[in-house]
Formats: C-alpha cells, sequence, structure tokens
C-alpha cells in the first residue's frame, strides 16, 4: 500500500538478517575491547552468560519462527471473516515478524537476567523462588502486552518464560 515498500521492506530484511548473522562477531570485537580490564573473576563469568545469552536469543527467535509465527498466522487466517481477503502490506508483515522475533528473543533472556541479578547480590535463589507466583503473574500480564491479541501467541509466550523462570532460579543456584 506504501508507494516504497517494495524498496525499503527488502532492505529492512537484509539488515536485520546480517545483524543476527554477524551478531557472534560483533560481541566477540566487544568482547575484545572489554576483557583486558576485566578482573579474573569477571572474565570467567562473563564469557559463559555471554555465549548463553546469545545462545538463547537464537533459541528465542527459533521458536517464535518454527512454533509461534505458524500458529499465530493460522489463528488469525481462521478468525478472518468470509469474503474478506488477508492481503497484508510486506512493510507491516515484515514490522509484525521482526517484532515477535525481537521479543521472543528478549524474553529467553530471562535466566540470564536472573543469574546476573543473583551475581551482583540483590536477590538470592531463595528469594526468587519465594517470588514465584509473582512472577507468573508478571509473566502472564507481559506476554499479553508483548504478543498479538490471541490466547495462542500469550500462551506461547508465557509458558516458555515459566520455564525459563525456574532455569533461571536452578543455574543461579549453581552459580550463586
Amino acid at each position: 500500500t506504501q508507494v516504497a515498500s517494495p524498496f525499503f521492506a527488502p532492505l529492512k530484511l537484509a539488515f536485520c538478517v546480517a545483524l543476527v548473522v554477524a551478531m557472534p562477531w560483533l560481541l566477540y570485537q566487544m568482547w575484545a575491547f572489554v576483557a583486558p580490564g576485566l578482573y579474573k573473576r569477571e572474565r570467567r563469568l562473563a564469557l559463559p552468560l555471554l555465549a548463553s545469552a546469545l545462545a538463547l536469543f537464537y533459541a528465542g527467535c527459533a521458536f517464535a519462527y518454527f512454533l509461534v509465527l505458524p500458529a499465530v498466522f493460522s489463528f488469525l487466517n481462521k478468525v478472518t471473516p468470509a469474503g474478506v481477503a488477508m492481503m497484508t502490506d510486506i512493510n507491516a508483515y515484515l514490522d509484525f515478524v521482526l517484532v515477535i522475533f525481537l521479543a521472543f528473543g528478549a524474553s529467553f533472556q530471562l535466566p540470564v537476567a536472573l543469574v546476573i541479578l543473583v551475581l551482583l547480590g540483590w536477590v538470592t535463589p531463595a528469594q526468587l523462588r519465594e517470588w514465584r507466583g509473582y512472577a507468573v503473574v508478571g509473566i502472564f500480564i507481559l506476554a499479553a502486552i508483548i504478543t498479538p491479541p490471541d490466547v495462542v501467541s500469550q500462551l506461547m509466550l508465557a509458558i516458555p518464560m515459566c520455564l525459563l523462570y525456574e532455569a533461571g532460579i536452578i543455574a543461579s543456584r549453581m552459580l550463586g
């Protein structure tokens, strides 16, 4: 529907794919810059956290691509009224998919965030276990805000985040 959409959408997609593919190299370059200024204990902790954050981000994107997007598009296709053709603008479609990738990739960082909070001494694994109920409610509220307005995608974000919260508690107990 926009005049320049056929030109800018492939450029935006190419930029995002290039950023995702080049991210390990970019993070290595940042690490090479920062690492000499860190203490030995900080270096020993930062590298596994950085690697796991990258792996979790890619896992979140893969989860969104292989499981969430097919379910969301199937749901949206089913609720389209009869006689109405779903004809999405390429720019709107790309923005939607990129936001889903970013949301799931960022949400899968929950265990890393919990481990960092424990290592900083702001919380303990016991407190994280104690606050589990509040965390589940917060996760479902966050999932309702981030995902499109359907229950399927909300559950597909909230359930893995609850499992990742538990994984974060276990990892923080092992490292803390």
